[in-house]
């Protein structure tokens, strides 16, 4: 499954045409798939659809036909001169005998749906005037809102503020990324016919879901034991950043790892998982750390000055690593690269910012991109970079391989959670599997556990106790995806 800009969209409604598919008919189900949902949510509802003049607009246009023959009472207004297929679907509607009202002639009524079919996908400036202050009705009616695929004006401000948005055919940027998810309320993904070949576009991202994630899961035998079914070494800790190594076990541990190693600088005081082996070390070097057993690492977390000491020691292993927070300086990441040791990194938007010697805004405003960029850089370094949501990336012979994950939630933006994440994707490295998809199921099951715990005042222990629970619920088949239809 893949995530769509604007212009991929329609690139896949050209290709769709061309196929043999009528556009008239992707309007058709598009809109009818809208008047499903809102008979199935709001039965006996009366409803009030406002459209624009595009496809957008022709799909509003269907959707009130649908419900206006399943005895829905229904105000359509419109605006004047649809383009289009739109113009078609007009007709179709004025043929049912429903009349038409003018967009300026819309004010809320009470207890009415309002559904946004205003405009959908590929908008390239802000709205002004008139359809400023229309959207800003609808933001101020108190009346539930569905959008027809994205809340009018997005990605720009204003925009409408949904309670849904039927998403129609593929998911776009602005269901996933913040601060436009925001706007989109309870997303619902709907089929709409479109040939799957006009979709099928592997360069695009990839979108981390159930199904492919729980493929992934490492399978453990009947006879497994501890040393069979993955070592982590986790390296870490300075001074007043005792809980980073500490959070990092317990995430390897909970994450399935069979015996955890905590190398330490001598002296600290660790409240590590009374399962975890420990390892001070006078001082960080190859020979402190060559007689333990592992077969991945995490380095980096809390720390300190001693980050890079710490790094070229775990990096004498050549065993799969995870570099993290203090571990996270341009010439640490090149060394591991220029070693062609699996590894990968765990940024978040400043310590991407330091690798790419860029500001911070610029990698919030582009994640997609900071990414491909910092994978361009550290070549064979796979990128997670942290966020809403979080992104991966890897370079490629013929590209950079994206992928967006669709689980976590604000309740997570609490200390510690990277540090449990690094556990996790060690914990899998270590099981076996290649960093690519270590990474994608490591920040798949971090967000689930996440997603699962998802109060605001959430811990990163707590987070880390839910992931046996999450893994279990992944493997039987029991997650759904957060834009499948309930």
């Amino acid at each position: 499954m893949r995530l769509f800009t604007s212009q991929h969209m329609r690139q896949a409604d050209a290709m769709a045409a061309q196929l043999g598919f009528p556009s008239l008919l992707l309007m058709e189900a598009a809109g009818r798939a809208v008047a499903e949902w809102v008979l199935e949510r709001f039965p006996g509802r009366p409803v009030a659809v406002l459209c624009g003049k595009g496809n957008n607009g022709g799909d509003g246009l269907v959707a009130a036909r649908y419900l206006a023959l399943a005895g829905v009472a229904v105000r359509v207004f419109a605006a004047e001169g649809p383009s289009g297929d739109a113009a078609q679907m007009q007709r179709a509607l004025q043929a049912h005998g429903l009349e038409l009202h003018p967009l300026e002639e819309w004010q809320p009524q009470p207890g009415e749906v309002i559904v946004d079919a205003l405009f959908g996908t590929g908008l390239n400036r802000r709205l002004e005037a008139f359809w400023a202050e229309l959207v800003g009705r609808i933001n101020t009616s108190s009346c539930p809102v569905l959008a027809v695929d994205l809340p009018s004006g997005l990605p720009f401000e204003p925009c409408v503020r949904a309670d849904w948005t039927v998403a129609l055919a593929a998911l776009k940027d602005e269901h996933l990324f913040y601060p436009w998810r925001e706007a989109c309320g309870r997303i619902v993904l709907m089929e709409i016919g479109m040939p799957q070949r006009s979709l099928f576009q592997p360069d695009l991202p990839e979108l981390l879901t159930p199904q492919a994630m729980a493929a992934l899961l490492p399978h453990r035998p009947g006879n497994a034991h501890k040393g069979s079914v993955g070592r982590v070494l986790i390296a870490g800790g300075y001074a007043n950043y005792t809980g980073a190594p500490a959070l990092a076990a317990l995430g390897a541990h909970r994450a399935g790892a069979g015996l955890v190693s905590v190398a330490y600088p001598a002296g600290l005081e660790l409240h590590l998982p009374l399962e975890s082996v420990r390892h001070p070390q006078e001082r960080w070097s190859p020979e402190g750390l060559s007689h333990v057993r592992a077969e991945a690492a995490a380095v980096g977390m809390g720390a300190g000055p001693q980050a890079e000491l710490a790094a070229q020691a775990v990096l004498s292993r050549r065993i799969p690593t995870v570099l993290d927070a203090d571990a996270l300086q341009p010439g640490i990441v090149e060394s591991y690269a220029r070693a062609h040791t699996p590894t990968v990194i765990t940024p978040h938007p400043g310590e991407a910012a330091r690798l790419l010697e860029s500001e911070v805004a610029s990698i919030t405003a582009s994640p997609l991109e900071a990414a491909r960029t910092l994978a361009e850089r550290f070549e064979g370094v796979t990128v997670v970079l942290k966020g809403g949501p979080t992104v991966l990336a890897r370079r490629r012979e013929k590209g950079v391989e994206l992928a967006v994950n669709t689980t976590g939630n604000p309740a997570m933006a609490s200390g510690g959670m990277g540090d449990v994440l690094c556990g996790v994707i060690a914990a899998l490295l270590a099981a076996g599997l290649e960093p690519w998809d270590a990474a994608r199921l490591g920040v798949y099951l971090h967000g689930l556990s996440g997603d699962r715990r998802g109060q605001v005042g959430l811990l990163a222990h707590d987070l880390a106790e839910e992931l046996p629970q999450a893994r279990a619920a992944l493997e039987r088949g029991e997650v759904r995806a957060f834009w499948e239809w309930e």
